[in-house]
């Protein structure tokens, strides 16, 4: 399973967990698999059936470029940060 690390903001919707682990083959089916448990958490993290815009899912050790497709593996680290761009 997925060791997933929630941002504060989302800590609610967990129960006040920091981390959870949970299944999904890839990230799309891991935020189904919260959607599932913690009602709500896909509205935080998805628009139009996408990572919202100004949001990253850190996969492993990087952030992902596959969005929802992105594979994991049963270890990864999952963390989801408002995503940084710059020159």
């Amino acid at each position: 399973m997925a060791r997933v690390f929630v941002p504060y903001n989302l800590r609610k919707l967990t129960d006040g967990k920091s981390e959870l682990d949970m299944p999904g083959e890839t990230l799309g089916q891991l935020v189904d698999n919260l959607e599932s448990t913690y009602p709500g958490f896909a509205d935080f993290v998805l628009q139009d059936g996408r990572l919202k815009p100004g949001l990253a899912a850190v996969c492993g050790h990087a952030a992902t470029r596959q969005g929802l497709l992105q594979p994991l593996d049963e270890d990864t680290e999952v963390h989801f940060v408002p995503a940084v761009s710059g020159g």
